[in-house]
């Protein structure tokens, strides 16, 4: 496995006690321990982890690509497992949180789906939390990203916000009064498969029409590949920079070409935009939010894409003219924020693991033995709060 680090070297490899800490509990940031947390954010072919601080510093990062991009979950679960032990090595590791592509049940304990690695109600939370002897939060990967919005980002003393996440699809969350609202079955959020065309361009999920098929990473370079397939001469710009190869064709390049003033690519990104701003529209009629902040991959295009997505959500807001509109912001934490969000979030069980550690180094010390945990805080910061 090839890891690559900021900052520092590898460590030693290391074993480590098995060991659960029980079920976490749920507490306001606002009392959580100031200690230092790993946020692990797994994408489909790779893996980043990352300590963070109480005020969401990254202290350090590593990442790594699955072996030989495999998705299987004993892959995945062995490679977070070694970035979590590697980190742990030169820091005081308190709590893991971890940020998943796909649906998370309402317990955060299994990943009911992942479009991406072979996942199928998977008990993620109880199996990591078996080879790690801290608390392990497991949460969808869009929530983790809004948290950390919420906390450090656009979106700070918010008290309703939304997040859409544009990737190669539409992710999104749902934060209200420093609450992420999961749903019932903890797969709130979906917005990229509300239906916005009937019968439209068919989507992965098996429905026709949703909305990530006109506002997104995906639709973004479909719109394009398909203009330079026909061989338009509005494409000559973009099929000229590929060399006539349409498959090279991808959402950064569109980007870069806009900045450089390509008119096509200038009007793909509005139309994106467009799409964007009547989806948000929708969800403001529907969740009425003070704040929606756009990040994801796409977002990177700034105003080529958040200019259009504002003009179309006034021009489509019911009640328009009447009503205060939310603001429409783009993230500011980039592609860290659901690192950050899901170290944040982990923060909140970590108090349990501290005062079970405690009791344990002074049950051993009254026996007048040391304590055999591996992760516990060194330093004698077990003792304080």
């Amino acid at each position: 496995m090839s890891i690559y680090r900021e900052r520092v070297h590898r460590g030693s490899a290391r074993a480590t006690v098995l060991r659960t800490v029980g079920t976490r509990e749920r507490r306001s940031h606002l009392s959580a321990p100031r200690v230092p947390t790993v946020g692990i954010d797994i994408g489909g072919t790779k893996v980043m982890a990352g300590v963070v601080d109480a005020d969401g510093n990254i202290l350090e990062k590593v990442r790594t690509e699955t072996p030989d991009k495999s998705k299987s979950p004993k892959v995945v679960e062995d490679t977070i497992t070694e970035l979590v032990l590697d980190l742990s090595d030169r820091h005081d590791v308190h709590a893991v949180g971890i940020g998943a592509a796909g649906w998370v049940d309402a317990d955060r304990s299994r990943v009911l789906f992942a479009p991406h690695l072979s996942w199928r109600n998977e008990p993620l939370r109880d199996r990591l939390a078996e080879r790690l002897a801290v608390p392990v939060m497991v949460d969808n990967d869009a929530n983790a990203a809004a948290w950390a919005e919420w906390r450090f980002g656009a979106g700070r003393d918010e008290d309703h916000l939304v997040m859409i996440t544009l990737g190669t699809g539409i992710g999104g969350a749902i934060l209200e009064d420093g609450q992420v609202k999961r749903g019932k079955y903890g797969v709130a959020g979906e917005f990229g498969h509300m239906q916005v065309v009937p019968a439209g361009h068919r989507c992965p999920c098996g429905n026709r029409g949703c909305w990530e098929q006109y506002s997104s990473g995906n639709a973004l370079v479909r719109e394009a590949r398909e203009l330079a397939a026909a061989e338009s001469p509005v494409a000559y710009g973009i099929t000229d920079r590929v060399g006539g190869n349409i498959n090279e064709i991808t959402g950064p390049l569109i980007t870069e070409l806009a900045r450089d003033g390509d008119a096509m690519c200038i009007e793909l990104l509005q139309d994106i935009g467009q799409w964007l701003g009547v989806g948000i529209a929708n969800l403001a009629a529907a969740l009425d939010p003070s704040c929606f902040v756009i990040g994801g991959g796409v977002s990177a295009a700034d105003d080529l894409l958040i200019s259009p997505a504002r003009d179309a959500f006034r021009r489509t807001l019911t009640g328009r003219g009447y009503r205060p509109e939310a603001r429409i912001v783009k993230a500011q934490l980039g592609p860290e924020a659901g690192m950050v969000g899901a170290a944040d979030l982990a923060r909140l069980v970590a108090r349990r693991f501290r005062r079970a550690t405690r009791r344990r180094v002074e049950r051993y010390e009254r026996a007048g033995s040391s304590s055999p945990l591996r992760l516990a805080p060194r330093g004698g910061q077990a003792g304080r709060e």
